[in-house]
């Protein structure tokens, strides 16, 4: 009976990791369409019009939506993400038209390490020692990326940097909001609400679209929407400490598009800086995850 258990672990297991696989692929593929762009959509055009489509895709889940009725609060939560949210994007896809591939993805692994510090602080949740080593070596393979004093830090750094930042807070909302509210409506809030907000920025800068653009936009929230499905498969069937460290195959492939694709040199201090950053992600997950069979253990013994 133990050994059948096992076998399931492993089976279950497995399948979450190939399930993150393919996630990591489609991830970098959405950075590749929008890389291939070049600046050609300037950015806030670029994201409103990935969102609008994403939202297209999402009719769907929409439905169910119709039924949807939170109180003030909550309604405030989901405008305040959507809000910060259109705000994380647009920075994205403008760090995504100037800088490196491979720079985007190992700057963006930070996103994980903001999350952890900032739940401890917005969430009340315990600063626990792993966490804190954890940012402070962190923010070392932050500064092997960008070494500051060695090469000018421009403005793609910059706002790469700004997009974790907001990112993060995107994230703590939805931590928030996901103990009220099913994953699929807060999908579907956040892709509605931050469609809503991009719109503003995306007439201010709107510049007449090729068909090739809008080709490579739709793909990119096809496969964008795709990516979270398939992320959200992986987290369902297993262990986050099984699939986090999977996470850092999107260094792996971002730094071959770059190279064998779009001709960027290869950089091996922002692969070190990223290797850093991952492994502490890895590192935070796994204590994460002792921790919580701590608590589960000690909560069962006070129920028996």
């Amino acid at each position: 009976m133990i050994n059948k258990i096992k076998d399931f672990d492993l089976n279950q297991s497995l399948v979450g990791i190939l399930w993150m696989v393919i996630t990591t692929i489609l991830f970098v593929g959405v950075t590749a369409t929008v890389r291939y762009l070049e600046g050609e959509v300037p950015a806030p055009q670029a994201a409103f019009l990935r969102y609008a489509i994403g939202t297209i895709l999402l009719i769907p889940s929409l439905i169910s939506l119709t039924k949807f009725r939170p109180h003030r609060p909550l309604m405030k939560k989901f405008i305040l993400r959507g809000f910060v949210h259109s705000i994380g994007v647009t920075l994205w896809f403008y760090a995504m038209s100037v800088m490196p591939v491979a720079e985007v993805t190992a700057i963006g692994f930070l996103t994980y390490i903001f999350v952890s510090f900032g739940a401890c602080f917005f969430l009340k949740e315990t600063l626990h020692k792993h966490r804190l080593l954890a940012i402070i070596i962190s923010f070392i393979g932050a500064l092997i990326i960008l070494r500051p004093g060695f090469k000018v830090i421009e403005s793609g750094q910059i706002s790469m940097l700004l997009a974790t930042v907001v990112f993060t807070m995107s994230y703590l909302i939805a931590k928030v909001v996901s103990k009220e509210r099913t994953s699929s409506e807060i999908v579907a809030m956040l892709s509605i609400l931050t469609t809503i907000f991009l719109i503003p920025s995306a007439i201010y800068s709107w510049e007449p679209l090729s068909i090739e653009a809008l080709l490579i936009l739709t793909i990119t929230a096809i496969i964008a929407t795709i990516g979270h499905i398939t992320m959200t498969k992986a987290i369902k069937v297993a262990p986050m400490v099984v699939t986090q460290p999977i996470l850092f195959l999107q260094l792996v492939w971002a730094s071959m598009v770059g190279l064998f694709i779009f001709n960027e040199k290869f950089d091996p201090f922002v692969i070190l800086g990223g290797t850093i950053i991952m492994m502490c992600v890895c590192y935070v997950s796994y204590k994460e995850h002792k921790l919580d069979k701590i608590n589960s253990s000690e909560t069962l013994q006070k129920v028996i």
